[in-house]
């Protein structure tokens, strides 16, 4: 597949247009955000309905429980509760809902799955090549889970600690026990990233020990793609030169396409040593919209999870922390830190009382 230089300095400036639109990732995102809004299933009841909105009730009065729900109403309001564009992992996929229980209202969603293949700090935690050895790569994809989406309604979120809740959650036994039975795991090692990196200073993990731990920084070395209509357009115009892209049952499509289309343009531009170059610094500053993300671990309180993935014991042994991580003890460590901030948020007047979602508002502060 090759272009006509003309064609290829056209694609190349289709990059440059999109990518010069945004200096920080946040704006990058509210974009991506935007242009998803319109695969929000519509209901003849406001999804919203169904999400916590009682902004009066204090911490220490609420009780939680943590649900499976039916896939399309899990889908739906987390379209319009969470900021990011979350795409299903491949592999493992547990989705729950953290219910209120008085109110019988939505306060979060979780969604766990199989990890990703490579992480430098786990990699560092684990062993450089604990992966090219069969038994403890299969332990570990035995005993491992990913937090891929750990998502409080808002303002719950902001003025109750609810990210601090649902990360809390996705540690406890309840938890552990509904993945074990789903996938037949022995799960004891839960792993997460920060959504932001240096764009945001602090992170909803952060302050959570026993049950949340940081571990380092992951590597961050990819590119962003387009999408809305610039990649819709971009797209059609090279296929109307080279053909399909890709086969229309490939595995991440879109991310193969834009990959393809860049090698593709890149090929096509040998033979002009600046416009080859003015097209990588595109691509250069593109990445530098994704950052560097903070890597967390828990160990469900098991004192040798490391060992057991390392196969080094086929036995999980359980440190004094172990009964922390029951639900019931996880919502009591929770409900202290949640006072605190309800009553100073309420004393302060810093209170947020309407219900943040993405159907009636696409001016919601991203980085919450």
């Amino acid at each position: 597949m090759i272009l006509t230089k003309e064609d290829a300095l056209v694609c190349a400036k289709a990059f440059e247009d999109y990518f010069g639109n945004f200096d920080r990732i946040d704006e990058y995102m509210r974009d991506q955000k935007l242009n998803s809004l319109s695969e929000i299933p519509t209901s003849l009841f406001p999804p919203e309905d169904d999400l916590f909105s009682d902004f009066s009730m204090h911490p220490k009065d609420m009780d939680f429980e943590v649900v499976e729900i039916p896939n399309e109403t899990w889908e739906t309001l987390l379209a319009i509760t969470s900021s990011h564009v979350n795409i299903a992992p491949v592999g493992r996929n547990l989705k729950v809902a953290v219910r209120e229980k008085n109110t019988g209202k939505f306060v979060g969603f979780i969604r766990l799955g199989s990890p990703v293949i490579n992480c430098k700090p786990r990699n560092e935690m684990l062993g450089q090549v604990f992966t090219q050895d069969p038994d403890r790569a299969r332990r570990f994809n035995d005993s491992s889970m990913m937090g891929f989406v750990i998502v409080p309604s808002q303002p719950f979120g902001y003025n109750y600690l609810g990210g601090k809740l649902l990360a809390a959650i996705c540690t406890s036994h309840e938890v552990r026990r509904m993945v074990n039975k789903k996938y037949n795991m022995n799960l004891c090692l839960f792993e997460t990233t920060s959504l932001y990196g240096s764009s945001k200073t602090v992170s909803q993990y952060d302050g959570m020990k026993p049950y949340i731990r940081y571990k380092g920084l992951t590597e961050s070395d990819f590119l962003p793609m387009m999408h809305g209509k610039a990649y819709s357009d971009l797209k059609e115009f090279v296929e109307s030169k080279v053909g399909k892209l890709v086969d229309e049952e490939t595995s991440s499509k879109k991310l193969k396409t834009s990959m393809k289309i860049i090698s593709i343009t890149k090929a096509s531009l040998k033979s002009d040593k600046d416009a080859l170059s003015a097209f990588n610094d595109t691509i250069e500053k593109a990445k530098k919209l994704t950052e560097q993300k903070r890597y967390y671990i828990s160990n469900y309180g098991f004192k040798n999870a490391t060992d057991y993935i390392n196969c080094k014991t086929d036995k999980l042994i359980e440190d004094e922390s172990f009964d922390k991580y029951n639900l019931e003890n996880i919502i009591a460590w929770w409900k202290n830190k949640a006072t605190n901030r309800y009553e100073t948020l309420n004393t302060e007047g810093r209170l947020r009382t309407e219900l943040e979602v993405w159907t009636n508002n696409n001016n919601i502060d991203i980085i919450r």
